[in-house]
């Protein structure tokens, strides 16, 4: 087959670059306007905004009963917002729930979820909802010309552009979203206090943001919990519409316990509780005995925390608790909202309440100038009654023999085709008297009414007292007190880590293969304990849990860990590889504890060394620190501490030549080779021929005990004068059968002579 040459003429060619820039900027449009970014005239989101306006229209007002969710999700998704019903039915869930939002829009009944887990309610064909009476303030006129409309997604209905709030519901419930490329966080508020800000601005429109916030004290969460920002933080996301506030649990001391009543915003109860649990689990909480929820219907949070005693700080205990659980939560503010114009914008208080009274003063006008409508068009037919009264036999005349009766009466009277009509269309029975009268008293009531609504219209004042009364009538009816104190506090501050724990004695253990216990007390043996087939004992330390371990690897690394995290000698360990990351083919040779200050020998097989401080070892890095230079080939000699500069070093060769000198003459360094310790020849050591075998440091008055198999030989400080000498000499031969030594021990006379 011959290739068909493809014909592209009538299509439109453009380069990819342009048409994708296109279709993302018009998506991301779509998501910032129609998605995820509220209004500022109604404060709602499109989908809030379309089941709201839907369940008006299915007369699920405050007053009518209930009716089945899923019929509301249905009218909303087929009508006006073809997305998916679980997003849509997610929506609606929020806007029912009483601890989400601050002035909620729909009375659920059934499941809605819970503080504990929102996201838990039922399904919506299990579920029922209607409108609060708060919604009558985004809906009461929308019937009165008050806004625009716009046909729905497929042009058969239509739907309102905006909801006519007659209150800022943008700050009193607040919102959260996430655009592309911007989010916004606006916090709830009391409508009081809100409304009362408005009126002030309506009286003075150059309040600044610090006027205003003699109102506005600060957010007002649904929950109730205490708001804890010193007030610099609220002015700058009030003044510059971004930052941040904290808010904290509250709780009561009852009988010696700790009762959280109230959570702040969005935290979970249960959260709360699995995160205290932990801590108690971890040995982090010692002084808390108990944690019970002992929340009801009545109670809907009561978290109780039972210390150990009467003498526990519980004002110490809770701010520990609000430092590192979620019983304090900080809040991103971004008072990222779609202005009058149709674009997002950044606004702060004063921005936002002037930008909501103007759409207020503007949706006001057009309620009045529809009602002016109305009044003029009505007063109009009723000129056209009266003329019906004043020549009410001449009508009928007309009526009963002219084949067209309604031009005729236009002739005759002077009528307009609508005066004409509403004759056409009176019965019989009004046009007794008494109508007559109802219509000239109707007529003057209008009159009235015209020349009232005409005077607001024309004066800017009146207009703007009818918006600020109609604004103290809402704040009357809906506003209620405040919920969330407003107490500046100190920062909350964890209690340290060491100050929670037992400073008790412990004894570190390693192994031959690295696996690491910890045992309490001194006592212990660590040859009696367990090991793991193939794994042996091989070095140990005795400190206090508050101190940390240090372990030395092959390579001449340090590492540090903290002794009360390391697992208990009640099982075998675990393996320090899993906590560090020693270098490959690297082994731990020893583990040592003590005070910062206290100084340690470090020494390599090959014969060099130092001493060094324990500061100079500790280190957080998983990978350790390098202090031990270690010749190639060479091992790392088990650290042994240095109690006094008139200690003792003792060394001994494999060829079984000891060597005893004063520790004074071995250097103190950071870290790095250290001095020849011992003597060992060139070739010897490159060869390694002669190593060391073992070193000990003889404390004053103390003894050297010599280890050789099973055998066991201990050299007084007297016996010792036969090996002493300078560093770096090669010492005196060990009398025979002990050439061979495994190891040496420094230790303290038990009964030193007087």
């Amino acid at each position: 087959m011959q290739d068909q040459e493809l014909n592209f003429e009538g299509i439109e060619k453009q380069a990819l670059r342009t048409f994708t820039e296109k279709a993302y900027l018009d998506y991301s449009m779509y998501v910032i306007l129609d998605r995820a970014l509220p209004a500022l005239g109604d404060g709602l989101k499109p989908v809030q905004r379309r089941i709201t306006y839907a369940m008006s229209e299915l007369g699920l007002s405050a007053a009518s009963k209930h009716k089945k969710s899923a019929r509301t999700v249905g009218d909303v998704i087929g009508k006006f917002h073809p997305h998916g019903d679980s997003a849509c039915y997610e929506a609606m869930v929020l806007m029912a729930q009483s601890f989400s939002y601050r002035y909620p829009i729909i009375d659920g009944q059934g499941n809605w979820g819970s503080s504990d887990d929102p996201k838990s309610f039922a399904a919506m064909r299990y579920t029922e909802a209607k409108l609060t009476r708060y919604a009558e303030v985004l809906l009461r006129e929308l019937g009165d010309g008050t806004v625009d409309w716009q046909p729905n997604f497929d042009g058969t209905l239509e739907e309102p552009v905006m909801l006519p709030a007659r209150l800022p519901n943008l700050l009193l419930n607040g919102t959260s979203g996430i655009a592309v490329g911007m989010a916004t966080d606006v916090p709830p508020h009391n409508l009081r206090e809100v409304a009362a800000a408005c009126l002030h601005l309506l009286e003075e429109p150059e309040a600044t943001t610090r006027a205003l916030m003699k109102f506005v004290k600060g957010p007002d969460l649904p929950t109730g919990a205490e708001i804890v920002s010193p007030r610099a933080d609220l002015v700058q996301f009030y003044d510059q519409g971004v930052g941040s506030f904290k808010a904290r649990a509250v709780y009561e001391i009852e009988e010696g316990n700790v009762v959280i009543s109230r959570l702040p915003h969005q935290v979970s109860g249960s959260r709360v509780q699995e995160q205290i649990a932990e801590q108690m689990r971890a040995k982090k909480l010692p002084m808390v005995e108990d944690l019970r929820d002992e929340s009801d219907h009545q109670n809907p949070t009561r978290l109780v925390i039972v210390p150990r005693s009467n003498r526990v700080d519980l004002e110490q205990l809770m701010a520990h608790l609000f430092a590192t659980t979620d019983l304090e939560r900080n809040y991103r503010v971004n008072l990222n909202v779609i202005d009058l114009d149709g674009r997002p914008r950044v606004m702060g208080l004063r921005d936002l309440l002037a930008g909501w009274l103007e759409f207020r003063i503007a949706t006001v006008r057009r309620r009045l100038e529809w009602r002016l409508d109305k009044v003029a068009r009505r007063l109009h037919i009723l000129d056209g009654l009266l003329a019906v009264y004043l020549n009410l036999d001449e009508v009928i005349r007309i009526i009963r023999r002219e084949d067209e009766p309604k031009p005729v009466l236009m002739k005759r009277f002077e009528l307009s085709e609508e005066q004409a009509e509403a004759i056409l269309e009176t019965k019989l029975r009004h046009l007794a008297k008494l109508e007559e009268m109802k219509i000239r008293e109707e007529q003057k009531a209008l009159s009235d009414e015209r020349d009232d609504l005409e005077a607001t219209l024309k004066g800017k004042a009146k207009l703007r007292r009818l918006v600020a009364d109609e604004l103290r009538a809402d704040a009357e009816k809906y506003g209620d007190d405040r919920r969330s104190k407003i107490v500046e506090r100190e920062a909350a501050q964890a209690i340290d880590e060491k100050e929670l724990l037992t400073n008790e004695p412990v004894t570190v253990v390693l192994s031959t293969a690295g696996w690491v216990r910890a045992a309490k007390g001194h006592e212990i043996d660590p040859l009696t304990l367990s090991y793991k087939s193939g794994d042996a004992f091989q070095a140990m330390a005795r400190g206090r849990s508050l101190q940390p371990a240090i372990f030395i690897d092959s390579t001449g690394r340090a590492y540090s860990l903290a002794a009360h995290t390391l697992p208990s000698a009640r099982g075998q360990g675990e393996p320090l590889s899993g906590r560090l990351d020693p270098p490959d083919g690297a082994k731990f040779a020893g583990v040592l504890m003590a005070e910062p200050e206290d100084l340690w020998l470090l020494a390599s097989d090959a014969g060099y060394g130092f001493t060094v401080r324990i500061k100079e070892l500790l280190t957080d890095r998983k990978a350790g620190k390098a202090v031990l230079s270690v010749p190639t080939n060479s091992l790392v000699l088990p650290p042994v501490p240095v109690p006094s500069a008139e200690s003792l070093v003792a060394v001994v060769s494999s060829e079984g030549k000891l060597l005893v000198f004063p520790a004074a003459e071995v250097p103190e360094l950071p870290k790095g080779k250290g001095n020849k310790l011992f003597g060992i020849p060139g070739k010897k050591a490159e060869s390694r021929e002669e190593v060391l075998t073992g070193i000990a440091v003889v404390p004053p008055g103390g003894s050297l005990i010599v280890l050789s198999g099973d055998r066991r030989m201990t050299l007084s400080i007297a016996e010792l004068k036969d090996y002493r000498g300078e560093r770096a000499q090669r010492g005196a031969v060990l009398p025979r059968g002990w050439r061979t030594v495994q190891r040496l021990e420094g230790v303290a006379t038990l009964n030193p002579q007087p």
